[in-house]
């Protein structure tokens, strides 16, 4: 019996060790150059020779792409494993790839929360839990993971570009399907919908222009060289979306190496543009329903030299429908953050029939269909959402995520406008208020819109003996 106890004090230690990696912030590489263009605009042009080889059509790229100023990024950025978790959690939480519907999908990114530590030289690197291919399948965790560092550059990026914004993620294919259909029969042979980007970041501001930026992101455990094709591939992805006149959108393509050299590297190029959605001051569109719409599934280049504009498919839109484009991305994301809380209803509220509404109204699961059933108070704030308790190298800990009480409020009711106008003017005490909590004891990230996720240790429950078979 004391050899059990010993073990158990020794499982709590390597799990409270686990959640101290969690937060510990590491240098991750960002490779933005001149050279790194050049390399990609090759890759992208022996495929196009090689397409043409086989009888097919060269893909349409986004053209200029090009190096990241130095002042919005530098070589590296330093970033907490939890950081990236939670970004990719709240990426994928609409996503529905998820085998079952009784696990929020947000809670997927858990499984990588050992997959990431710090060499001697201070950068971030997969462990050695996270080079065990049986436990992170190799096809699985390059995407996943590349996501969650995507965003996180993105994000910081965003920030310096537009510093007083909040910048939200929003899921791609949630926010074309309200005006374009990309599922069903009627679909399934054009081949324009198979490419479109991952996710727009929405950098917003109450009663200003949202400036919308689609973002493909990759990953890969293979070579440099690789990288440099997948950024060619994220080129076609990005160019098919346009926010007003062709190639005026800013966009962004990534590719994150797992196993370089000098740890985790994020390779990404952008190009550059407007991609606003100019708005009134009294705005509340997103406070409205959104119906499906059918706009037409072309973009309208314009013809050189006077020559008649060129019609392609893809996704444009034009300044019509600008008000109903911000308000598709206002209410997809906020979907994603009443998903995030655990709230079914909630968030199909915000879903139209062709987003998935259906899918969040019927009964799911316990762990899915219950709002506001956890909420906890951290720095001062308290937070409304759900929790997922599990087990971590035998130790019990909670995972919790959730939204600031008085913003869940507001998306509960249908507020999206107001939420907004509230969480912009909270977002100056997110820092201070993860810089000074000390009663949760465990790793906490805090974004700007308001959503947090943390991770904590849980008391054993006290157990009945048992006698073990002797083996």
């Amino acid at each position: 019996m004391t050899h059990r106890c010993d073990r158990g004090g020794e499982t709590m230690a390597e799990a409270a060790e686990v959640l101290e990696e969690l937060v510990q912030s590491w240098s991750v590489q960002v490779h933005s150059t001149s050279a790194l263009a050049g390399a990609v605009a090759d890759a992208a042009a022996k495929d196009d020779k090689e397409r043409r080889e086989d009888g097919r059509e060269p893909l349409r790229r986004k053209p200029g792409l090009r190096a990241l100023p130095a002042t919005e990024v530098g070589p590296s950025l330093k970033l907490t494993p939890w950081d990236v978790l939670h970004a990719l959690g709240r990426a994928t939480v609409l996503s529905r790839q998820g085998a079952g519907r009784g696990l929020a999908e947000h809670w997927g990114c858990l499984k990588y929360c050992q997959a990431m530590d710090g060499s001697s030289a201070r950068y971030m690197r997969l462990s050695e839990e996270g080079l065990n291919p049986r436990r992170h399948y190799k096809t699985v965790q390059p995407g996943e993971l590349g996501i969650g560092f995507a965003l996180a550059v993105a994000e910081y990026v965003l920030t310096k570009r537009y510093p007083d914004h909040v910048v939200s993620i929003v899921d791609a294919d949630i926010a074309l399907q309200a005006g374009w259909a990309l599922v069903g029969k009627d679909v399934k042979r054009r081949d324009w919908v198979q490419r479109r980007p991952d996710f727009f970041l929405e950098a917003w501001k109450p009663g200003a222009p949202s400036n919308v930026m689609p973002i493909a992101c990759k990953g890969t455990h293979a070579k440099t060289q690789y990288a440099h094709t997948q950024l060619a591939s994220a080129s076609a992805l990005v160019e098919a979306v346009h926010v007003g006149p062709w190639n005026q959108t800013p966009t962004l393509v990534s590719s994150t190496e797992l196993l370089g050299q000098g740890g985790i590297t994020v390779h990404v190029l952008h190009a550059p543009g407007d991609g606003s959605l100019p708005v009134t001051a009294d705005a509340s569109d997103a406070d409205h329903a959104l119906d499906d719409r059918n706009f037409y599934p072309d973009v309208r280049i314009p013809g050189d030299d006077g020559e008649d504009e060129q019609r392609v498919s893809g996704f444009q839109v034009l300044p019509d429908q600008y008000a109903w484009f911000r308000s598709a991305l206002a209410r997809s994301g906020a979907a994603g953050l009443m998903g995030f809380t655990g709230g079914g209803q909630p968030t199909a509220r915000y879903l139209t029939q062709r987003q998935g509404r259906r899918h969040f109204e019927g009964f799911t699961h316990a762990g899915t269909g219950i709002v506001q059933d956890v909420d906890h108070e951290i720095g001062g704030f308290t937070f409304v959402g759900t929790d997922h308790v599990f087990r971590l190298n035998g130790t019990r800990v909670e995972a919790f995520s959730g939204l600031e009480v008085s913003l869940f409020d507001h998306l509960r009711d249908g507020r999206v406008e107001q939420y907004r106008r509230e969480a912009y003017a909270l977002r100056s005490k997110w820092r201070r208020t993860v810089r000074d909590q000390k009663e949760w004891e465990g790793p906490v990230s805090l974004r700007a819109d308001g959503s947090i996720m943390a991770m904590r240790l849980l008391p054993e429950l006290p157990r009945e003996r048992r006698r073990l078979a002797a083996l």
